[in-house]
């Protein structure tokens, strides 16, 4: 199973310092990835926890790619409807060029009316908007020569697609990373909930002629909770097929809070899983 956690790109943390050492501090604490997550547009009602500042996700991780090394580097989700599908898929091949591979594309599609509203996008029609950059990234990252809108021209750089995770749920999200995606994004951790869905993903999986997908899931650590039954949640968790482990710490303070919350994940609770 890899281990994961939210970074916050919101709020007084997403300052360039804190950001930083934060990124360094889950690099060295032996995290496998740090995930950020995506919003454009938070009405002022709207705003506690981040009065509002969120940093661009995609430009977040193309700098953090220029201060780690080693580290996974994901969207936890990025929104598709939110963004013309040409320039996204050359932000996504950029990061993954200068990161030398490191990113893992979580994607989604949107829920917040406010944004959709503030985009000027009908939010009835995210499920079309989403599907159809999802074929766009794929033929993108499939040959050098792309086709949009009756224009033929180049996609350069070239690197090897980043892995998809869909997020959403059951069953439109099933359906989506079958036909799109590598692996599905759930939010929760409650095992019986998730694994008549896994088994679901995994039967289309096989239906469609695909090997097993990842389950990648979105999950608050509690603050209260030991390392020993952090690790209990997740051995539960694997058992039904999750294979990544996306988890929020919540609204930690500073750099140092990030780093206690790292180091337990990264070697307590990875050390008392068996791995």
């Amino acid at each position: 199973m890899k281990l994961g956690l939210a970074l916050r790109n919101m709020g007084p943390q997403s300052v360039p310092d804190v950001l930083f050492a934060c990124a360094r501090a889950g690099e060295e604490e032996g995290l496998d990835d740090l995930w950020v997550a995506d919003h454009v547009a938070i009405p002022p009602d709207d705003a506690a926890g981040s009065d509002g500042r969120y940093l661009d996700p995609l430009a977040t991780l193309a700098t953090l790619a220029g201060v780690t090394s080693r580290i996974g580097l994901g969207t936890a989700v990025l929104n598709l409807p939110f963004r013309p599908p040409l320039p996204t898929a050359k932000w996504i091949a950029t990061i993954q060029e200068l990161s030398r591979g490191r990113l893992r594309l979580g994607v989604g599609l949107g829920w917040m009316d406010a944004e959709f509203r503030a985009l000027g996008v009908a939010r009835s029609a995210r499920a079309r908007l989403a599907d159809e950059t999802l074929d766009f990234l794929h033929r993108c990252f499939a040959a050098d020569e792309v086709t949009a809108h009756g224009q033929r021209f180049l996609f350069r750089p070239r690197p090897p697609a980043p892995p998809i995770f869909v997020g959403g749920a059951a069953p439109h999200a099933l359906a989506r990373a079958v036909r799109f995606g590598d692996g599905w994004m759930p939010m929760g951790g409650d095992p019986a909930e998730l694994e008549p869905a896994i088994a679901e993903l995994q039967a289309r999986a096989r239906e469609a002629g695909r090997g097993p997908l990842e389950v990648a899931c979105l999950l608050p650590l509690r603050p209260d909770e030991t390392a020993a039954a952090t690790a209990e949640r997740l051995r539960a968790l694997r058992e039904i097929g999750v294979t990544r482990v996306v988890a929020a710490t919540g609204r930690y303070r500073d750099a140092d809070a990030f780093r206690r919350s790292a180091a337990r994940l990264g070697s307590e609770v990875r050390g008392l899983l068996g791995q």
